[in-house]
């Protein structure tokens, strides 16, 4: 009997496809399994200070314009009418939906 070893290519093509079934899975599920995540604090958190996030905006210096919010920042993947939600550029942590900082880049 001859044994055959898998080829680099083949087993990356079998990584690559279950990491891709892996995002799908997390990508699905439900909102509420990630509604635990910690509210984003720019006393702690290095990201949020380099990027000078505030929890409110009417609080944040230059360059930030009036109106200028976290809810309305594409960044933005909460739902409308909530206080806090989670924002791509700060992975793992809510942001607040009236804060702002210098990612902010207006909703087309």
């Amino acid at each position: 009997m001859i044994e055959e070893t898998a080829s680099p290519r083949r087993r990356f093509l079998k990584l690559a496809g279950g990491a891709a079934a892996a995002v799908v899975l997390l990508g699905s599920l439900p909102r509420r399994v990630w509604a635990a995540l910690p509210h984003l604090s720019a006393a702690s958190n290095a990201t949020a200070k380099a990027l000078k996030y505030v929890e409110d905006d009417t609080k944040a210096g230059p360059p930030h314009k009036p109106g200028q919010d976290c809810s309305k920042c594409v960044h933005f993947q909460g739902k409308a009418g909530e206080a806090y939600g989670p924002c791509a550029i700060f992975p793992g942590f809510d942001v607040n939906a009236k804060g702002w900082c210098t990612g902010f880049q207006a909703k087309g």
